[in-house]
């Protein structure tokens, strides 16, 4: 007879606290989680003294804010273990709100809207895989994916902290449990009731009473020393007491239920299709409901995170109330939206990262801790169809040959960006290793954002890269090396062309106009549609490939490490040109004049969260 889901919980709690334990050990040895940054995005006009890493990373508070794509679970193992240049946020961090998802039912497909056509795209393949992770098992797995994560936010908070757990009645009783565990009965402060409004979407598709509310959790780290500063309503105008006087102070101290009277009107959980915050996000949350709880629960200069981000709407309420945030998401879409959104409100420059080595993380999740690089590298080779090559040409396992023909193989390690470097010593090899090849295929995991103009320049024809399937290891883990051959796609680069229409001078100021000529997506056989999207999308291909450019930026002084994006446009920016289906296709930056040539760095997203970049060296005045 199987268990309850109530005989289950311990044992669930009990596995996440040592999925977490075992993160916490490793956050000082040799394979902790880092973060790669691969934006810095500076929106505000006034784009000066802005030089984070003049401090030596001597407090968290000196660091800039950071949007993180990727699994929560690294990035905040990343953000524990800290780095040279920015700190460990252990202990720093004063508010956390999450909102993660609870409808096992969603439907997280992507809409994705092109000139002429509307493409579905399904989750991407690491979303699809973690989600279904989440809730493979119902509610269990859905506890044990939750469980490890909170035990990472309690870590982060400072003792002053506060989190708040946004659920609804689907999961949120057994979450409680959860957190009663994690964070100690004593520290439960309030379960707030959200009602969704005067108007619920909800009514019609009812057969009993209505749902009209969600639930927030709302713990501390320490009940003796935490943060908070109570919250009243002003009274109305026309407000008096039943003795008929009109009350004095601050105003009507709000309750721990939100929105339901006519004196507490907090924006309803749906958000209007007329409401300027909209940004098309399916489980997008009002600002209002946030500016409450950030101006509550964190001091002026504190710091509020959001491992769930989805819409960036903590994000954007944090920059609005002037505290400094650190948000997260999985998703592509999820990432996108908040960059454009904060973007749009000129914020404060901000970090965009990724987890440094995702493929390596989920190597040892899927062969174990003490996986070795080689064979991955053979599992590779053996499901692009190579035999490798003999031990005394092939020390590291990485290298071998296509049956029947000339044709070396080479499988890059995870653990490394594959740049130009590893391209030169692929065409080496391709020249000594058992007399000689006609040709040599790279496979990779992880690339230089510019490795298609590296790949231009080195006008190779007997050159091909290839990208890895970013699913592969996930789909190991499932099912094992022996049933995948048949499906497994490599799929090509994308690669983006950009050119410098001028660059003239006047005065002290410089003008610097960048054109975008030209962009190739990846083989489309990589990217989840099915066979009537896919087809869609090929025509866009051929017609207008940028109109696939979901947004683009110009760093004019590009120093080859840190992209500092000071000139940016995405679709559905009208400001530029009326069109919210394309982005304009020249840039002109007013500059301060620089002396001596500059170097120019174009990077691009497209629609489908997929990043390229070209880098333009030399660039003179012209006269």
């Amino acid at each position: 007879m199987s268990k309850s889901l109530l005989e289950q919980l311990p044992g669930i709690v009990a596995a996440g606290k040592r999925q977490a334990a075992q993160i916490l050990e490793q956050l000082e040895g040799r394979n902790r989680v880092s973060l790669q940054t691969r934006e810095l995005v500076i929106p505000s006009k006034d784009r000066g003294g802005f030089n984070f890493w003049g401090n030596d990373g001597a407090d968290a508070a000196d660091t800039p804010n950071r949007l993180i794509y990727g699994d929560n679970l690294l990035a905040m193992a990343a953000l524990l273990a800290g780095d040279e240049g920015t700190p460990s946020l252990r202990g720093k961090i004063d508010l956390i709100y999450i909102d993660p998802p609870f409808d096992s039912k969603a439907d997280y497909r992507t809409k994705i809207t092109l000139p002429g056509t509307t493409i579905d795209q399904k989750p991407t393949v690491l979303e699809q895989f973690a989600y279904s992770d989440t809730w493979s098992d119902g509610t269990a797995s859905y506890l044990a994916m939750i469980t490890p994560r909170l035990v990472l936010m309690r870590e982060l908070l400072s003792e002053r902290g506060s989190i708040y757990v946004h659920l609804d009645p689907t999961v949120g009783h057994y979450v409680k449990i959860v957190l009663d565990e994690i964070f100690g009965k004593r520290n439960f402060q309030r379960e707030i009731i959200w009602r969704i409004g005067w108007i619920s979407g909800y009514k019609s598709a009812a057969k009993n009473w209505i749902r009209n509310h969600d639930d927030i959790y709302f713990y501390v780290k320490d009940r003796d020393h935490f943060h908070f500063n109570k919250q009243y309503i002003p009274y109305p105008d026309d407000y008096v007491r039943r003795d008929g006087n009109r009350p004095t102070g601050q105003g009507y101290p709000i309750e721990d239920t939100w929105n339901s009277s006519e004196m507490d009107r907090l924006d309803s959980i749906q958000i209007m299709s007329f409401s300027k915050e909209k940004v098309g996000y399916a489980t997008q949350k009002n600002e209002s409901l946030l500016e409450r709880i950030i101006t509550a629960s964190c001091p002026e200069g504190g710091i509020v995170a959001d491992f769930f981000v989805g819409s960036g709407t903590t994000s954007a309420a944090a920059e609005k109330l002037g505290r400094r945030w650190v948000v997260s998401d999985l998703g592509k879409p999820a990432a996108m939206i908040t960059r454009k959104r904060l973007i749009d409100q000129d914020a404060k420059p901000f970090l965009y990262q990724a987890i440094g080595d995702y493929q390596v993380e989920q190597a040892r999740s899927a062969l174990g801790r003490s996986f070795r690089v080689g064979d991955l590298a053979k599992v590779v080779l053996d499901l692009f169809g190579a035999l490798p090559l003999p031990p005394e040409e092939n020390m590291n396992g990485s290298l071998g040959r296509l049956p029947g023909t000339r044709t070396l193989v080479y499988a890059d390690s995870p653990s490394r960006l594959t740049t130009i470097s590893t391209l030169k010593r692929a065409q080496g090899y391709r020249e000594v290793k058992m007399g000689g090849f006609d040709k040599v295929v790279v496979l990779g995991w992880n690339f230089s954002a510019g490795i298609g103009q590296d790949i231009k320049d080195l006008n190779d024809p007997n050159l091909e890269v290839l990208v890895i399937p970013p699913d592969l290891l996930d789909r190991l883990k499932k099912k094992g090396a022996g049933k995948l051959t048949s499906d497994v796609r490599f799929s090509s680069l994308q690669y983006l062309q950009a050119e410098i229409a001028a660059r003239t001078t006047d005065g002290e100021r410089e003008s610097l106009a960048v054109n975008l000529r030209n962009y190739v997506l990846l083989s489309p056989d990589a990217i989840n549609l099915d066979q009537a999207n896919r087809a869609k999308l090929q025509d866009v291909m051929n017609s207008e490939p940028l109109a696939l450019i979901e947004y683009w930026a110009v760093d004019p002084d590009y120093d080859g490490e840190v992209f500092r994006s000071v000139w940016q446009d995405y679709r559905g920016n009208t400001e530029n040109d009326g069109d919210e289906l394309r982005v304009v296709t020249t840039a002109v930056l007013d500059l301060p004049q620089a002396d001596g040539p500059r170097t120019v760095c174009v990077r691009a997203v497209d629609v489908f969260g997929f990043e390229s970049e070209v880098v333009i060296s030399g660039v003179e005045v012209q006269p």
